[in-house]
């Protein structure tokens, strides 16, 4: 199974090189970014993004400072915007709370503890909890989509109906935890996923393809 991972991996990134994700340009915003996506696409994101730097305030205090009804309008594009207004604020509350809004503080913790303290704060599931801790922090967990399960699936590799869980052991137990590796790994999925294996895939033009008999 490593061998087949690894050569999944390789396959991907010499068809399309390194991804360069996730986009952002602190910490924080990864960690917004994360919680503004979910449901949604990432152009809808980046207007939401584009709004709080804008007006200064893509940053702890500023989101923590501003009330649920002015932070609500500004991120419109990013979908079920109040809900997201109000998950934003919990997050950050959180990291008074525990970190005393200190990201370089929130580094320092074990990455077991970090995620079960991320995935008990309302809004904040193990897709959202990992894309923190993988992209926001540097941390080696690998984050699980539905790119992931599709292309698994359709390679025989998994079940449609596998948990998150059971998919994420699948690259915790066989490859190396390298931060670099999941990152790329991950985004590589998310790549294949929009434009090639789709929900009317196009399996003539996939890179696996050539791999796929060694499933």
């Amino acid at each position: 199974m490593k061998r087949l991972l690894m050569d999944i991996y390789r396959t991907l990134y010499k068809a399309y090189g390194p991804r360069h994700w996730w986009p952002g340009e602190t910490p924080f915003e990864v960690m917004v970014g994360a919680i503004l996506t979910q449901n949604t696409s990432w152009q809808n994101v980046e207007k939401a993004i584009q709004n709080l730097k804008g007006k200064g305030i893509l940053n702890i205090d500023g989101i923590h400072q501003l009330k649920k009804s002015q932070l609500a309008p500004l991120i419109k594009s990013s979908g079920y915007y109040r809900i997201k207004a109000d998950r934003l604020k919990v997050f950050v509350n959180f990291l008074f709370e525990n970190y005393d809004g200190n990201i370089s503080r929130m580094r320092k913790e074990k990455l077991e503890t970090l995620r079960q303290q991320l995935l008990g704060v309302k809004g904040i599931g193990p897709e959202t909890a990992d894309s923190i801790l993988l992209y926001g922090l540097g941390k080696p967990i690998f984050v699980v989509d539905a790119y992931t399960k599709r292309i698994l699936s359709r390679h025989g590799m998994i079940s449609e109906r596998v948990s998150y869980e059971e998919t994420q052991r699948l690259f915790m137990n066989y490859l190396p935890h390298n931060k670099r590796l999941f990152n790329e790994y991950h985004a590589l999925f998310v790549h294949l996923g929009k434009t090639v294996c789709k929900k009317i895939p196009r399996c003539d033009i996939c890179p696996l393809k050539s791999i796929e008999h060694s499933v």
